[in-house]
């Protein structure tokens, strides 16, 4: 009786969420952390706590796909991986190889149209797992609904100081003017990885970190963040509605400090800058009337 409670409860609440958001974030990040926690605490060996966990990325990749969501990136393993034993790594890398390949070969996959791609320094990958790369990537090569990175040997610090090298080297040679270096030139020396700036990073397991991920697409776009203590393995739909309902929080709260920064400044300079006014137009919705009626310097209260 006390579990049909709490799935009937369960369900409710996820109806409730799902009302509640209107819309999906472009781009997830997720780190899937707790999978040895979660197999530790129930007596089952290491190997156990990351497939159950390839489970729920499945179930993920559902929910991107119902939700609107148009890019997935999963921390699948780091460049700190590698410091792990032996052993470990190569059941993860089995793990990898085995799902990339069942991904490429979904019908799933392929009725939802996903493109799935690995980010990251690949080429310290065993054979095996760089071939399983290739034939997902071209498996999927031409599909465009929801992208899938799947973050492999992948770390934020190395990826920045593999672009800052390969830009130092550059303007050595002559071949580029520092004062030429932009964004643009950056992101062209990035890891062939995300198609789209991160908006919200998921992390699963009870820390509060983001781990070294998607540094340049995520903190650059000041991506939302969630926390959550479920292990990956026991990450739910609403856990992941959750998620997506604080992504919608944030940007509500990011438009209306835009709207009152544009206001602030139309005000300040009689309304003569264009780029204020065009920002104060575009966010007005998220001005409350209290703000808007607020009195400045050069507007004095009556």
């Amino acid at each position: 009786m006390r579990e049909w409670l709490r799935a009937q409860f369960r369900s409710v609440y996820e109806r409730v969420l799902r009302r509640e958001i209107s819309g999906a974030p472009s781009h997830v990040a997720v780190i899937q952390d707790g999978n040895r926690r979660y197999a530790r605490e129930r007596g089952d060996d290491t190997a156990t706590g990351h497939r159950v966990g390839a489970e729920t990325t499945e179930r993920v990749l559902d929910w991107c796909a119902e939700l609107g969501v148009d890019e997935l990136t999963l921390y699948a393993f780091s460049t700190e991986n590698f410091n792990r034993p032996p052993d470990l790594c190569e059941h993860l890398f089995d793990l990898i190889e085995e799902k990339l390949y069942q991904f490429a070969d979904a019908d799933r996959v392929h009725e939802e149209r996903v493109r799935v791609r690995a980010i990251g320094d690949t080429d310290r990958l065993p054979e095996r797992v760089q071939q399983a790369i290739d034939y997902a990537e071209a498996q999927t090569a031409g599909y465009d609904a929801l992208t899938l990175n799947v973050a492999v040997a992948y770390g934020g610090r190395a990826e920045l100081l593999q672009a800052a090298r390969e830009i130092g080297s550059a303007v050595d040679r002559g071949d580029l003017d520092p004062a030429d270096v932009t964004a643009e030139t950056v992101e062209a020396r990035l890891y062939d990885g995300a198609v789209r700036d991160v908006d919200l990073i998921v992390r699963t397991g009870g820390d509060e970190r983001t781990s070294n991920f998607l540094p340049w697409h995520a903190s650059g776009n000041e991506a939302a963040a969630f926390f959550c203590t479920p292990y990956w393995p026991e990450f739910s739909k609403i856990d992941f509605l959750r998620a997506i309902r604080t992504y919608e929080a944030r940007e509500v709260s990011w438009r209306r400090t835009r709207a009152k920064r544009a206001l602030a400044l139309v005000r300040a300079l009689g309304g003569e800058v264009k780029e204020a006014r065009r920002v104060l137009d575009r966010f007005r919705d998220y001005l409350p009337d209290a703000v808007e009626d607020e009195p400045t310097e050069q507007q004095p209260a009556d």
